[in-house]
């Protein structure tokens, strides 16, 4: 029986990821620190089915307290999924210490512990971010990514290159995922779909930054977890992959498929284009799907039919 340990899991895709690890029979330690960049209620509730499971183990620590990662990872320990960190582009424009503190110096901390142990395999969650304004598209994992523009972008990107850096050094198997946008049920409250899906039911306005032109590589959480859990099973040496869709979609196409998906129409209030955020993203799965055999296979409005189910569930 394989011993997992996942950062970040009573999160949205962290809490998902582990109910999937618990379904292949492995033993679940889910690492949390429930901060309050949204309500902490919401993501006790995402691991409610887990925590009935004999194999699984909730601790609530901070990735950036080393006697805390000492408790929790040990030579028991099969693979490690580091999905902690702090999140959203805007927000850290105004916070980038913090970023830099978490998400840096979090993943600093794992991989310090990791190395004294040479069976656990380490993924780490990066981001598309990392991509920043390409005007080539599809993104490629060879392209060059030495342009975030954002801190969070930056602090993944740091992340993957300490990555590099202690495979080099300890010859540690590591594998990097970046995530392309991800949506479904559980979704965090302050992401574009949970939001306009949100403020379209209560009929209030959404806020549309720009011309609502921006591409998004929407991807389904199920996908991702799918891929994440290939990349547990088949990681060996040091790679980097994109887990996308490779399907993107432009912003007002997103907002007409959840009017559709809700049966009513949104009132949309112009703003201007805020600083960090990048125009498209647009996954070249090529290597994923060769290395890993990731297979996306969630259409948009399949996904978003899940997602809205969820969400009135939820307001019930």
């Amino acid at each position: 029986m394989s011993k997992i340990v996942v950062t970040g899991g009573a999160g949205f895709i962290g809490s998902h990821l582990c109910e999937a690890l618990l379904r292949t029979g492995s033993k679940v330690v889910a690492l949390d620190n429930f901060d309050d960049f949204y309500d902490p209620s919401i993501k006790r509730r995402n691991l409610a089915s887990a925590l009935t499971k004999d194999r699984f183990v909730l601790v609530e620590g901070d990735i950036r307290n080393q006697d805390a990662i000492a408790e929790v990872i040990d030579e028991t320990v099969d693979a490690v999924v580091h999905l902690a960190a702090r999140a959203g582009v805007r927000p850290s424009i105004d916070q980038p210490l913090l970023y830099q503190d978490v998400n840096v110096g979090g993943t600093l901390v794992l991989l310090e512990r990791c190395r004294r142990f040479p069976r656990c395999k380490f993924i780490f969650a990066s981001s598309s971010s990392v991509y920043g304004n390409r005007t080539k598209v599809p993104f490629s994992e060879t392209d060059r990514v030495d342009n975030p523009i954002s801190p969070y972008a930056a602090t993944k990107r740091a992340g993957e290159l300490l990555c590099h850096t202690y495979h080099h050094l300890f010859r540690m198997d590591i594998t990097c995922l970046r995530f392309f946008t991800v949506y479904g049920p559980r979704q965090r409250p302050d992401l574009a779909i949970y939001k306009f899906a949100r403020l379209i039911e209560t009929g209030e306005r959404i806020p549309v930054f720009g011309r609502g032109g921006a591409m998004r590589d929407y991807t389904y959480v199920d996908d991702i977890v799918d891929g994440v859990l290939r990349a547990i099973e088949r990681c060996e040496g040091y790679h980097i992959y994109n887990l996308g869709e490779s399907q993107p979609v432009a912003l007002t196409d997103l907002i007409r498929a959840i009017e559709e998906a809700l049966g009513r129409k949104a009132v949309i209030e112009r703003l201007p284009p805020q600083p960090g955020d990048v125009e498209r993203t647009y996954a070249d799965v090529t290597l994923a799907c060769r290395d890993l055999g990731y297979r996306p296979s969630t259409d948009l409005t399949i996904g978003l039919e899940q997602f809205i189910s969820w969400l009135r569930n939820e307001q019930s």
